[in-house]
């Protein structure tokens, strides 16, 4: 495994985003012509690269000056544990450290990670969505 590059940027295959995504068993896997669309869109992207093969991702979307809202961080699970998902936490922390609120929806058994990156579970309010993805 080479070092692991950090890139800004919001354009993507198709294919990288199929096996990112699929890589974690996310449904979204399945649309990636919406996915490649939706990154062009999204504010913020990070990337982490090991040569030319994409291994992670965060995505935000902001309001400009008080909220940033993370909706996407995966990894591949063959890259889990090298500090790649902390990395691009802590970028996007710092692009936001002016913003008054970060706010992510954390799947249960992923919570503690994100505590262990500063975030703290809500007890005022819960996630709502509508959906068609099954993940």
């Amino acid at each position: 495994m080479n070092d692991i590059v950090y890139k800004d940027i919001h354009d993507f295959t198709t294919a990288e985003l199929e096996r990112l995504f699929l890589s974690v068993e996310w449904s979204s896997g399945h649309f990636p012509d919406k996915l490649k669309t939706a990154m062009t869109n999204y504010e913020t992207v990070f990337s982490a690269w090991d040569g030319d093969k994409l291994v992670g991702m965060i995505c935000a979307m902001d309001d400009g000056v008080m909220n940033a809202y993370v909706h996407y961080l995966l990894v591949d699970p063959e890259y889990q544990g090298k500090a790649i998902g902390r990395t691009l936490v802590e970028m996007t922390k710092e692009k936001y450290r002016d913003y008054l609120r970060i706010v992510l929806v954390a799947y249960n058994k992923e919570a503690h990670f994100y505590e262990n990156c500063g975030f703290r579970r809500e007890t005022e309010s819960s996630p709502m969505f509508i959906t068609s993805l099954w993940t």
